[in-house]
């Protein structure tokens, strides 16, 4: 894992604890990151930029105040929307899905499974 991309200080958590490796999905993609840290942070870390996208003008959000105060990384957590990834820990398994506007992306393979009946 490259730790170039990885925040090395949070302006509200303080130094990240590395934990040991956990492997989570990113709209189905497997990826990995240490547990503990932020999920933004994780995702930071592997290139993932855009979190959500706004409900009017469809224009993509990431990362912005990094403290919990503003809406700019809200992601879909474990089929929970608007779950603010700069301060929510990373755990083993998660299921993380960039959001559009207040729901998951559409045509979001979860999203056709659940339509088709396959999950």
């Amino acid at each position: 894992m490259d730790t170039s991309e990885r925040i090395a200080v949070h302006p509200i958590l303080g130094v990240p604890e590395k934990g040991r490796q956990v492997q989570f999905t990113y709209n189905g993609k497997t990826m990995s990151g240490c547990e503990g840290e932020p999920v933004a942070m994780a995702l930071k870390a592997a290139g993932v930029m855009v979190h959500r996208y706004t409900k009017k003008r469809h224009e993509p959000r990431g990362i912005f105040c990094a403290i919990g105060r503003c809406t700019d990384c809200v992601m879909v957590v474990d089929g929970v929307p608007n779950i603010r990834t700069c301060v929510t820990p990373l755990a083993e398994g998660m299921d993380v899905r960039t959001q559009d506007g207040v729901t998951p992306l559409a045509g979001d393979k979860a999203d056709k499974e659940e339509a088709d009946g396959t999950i």
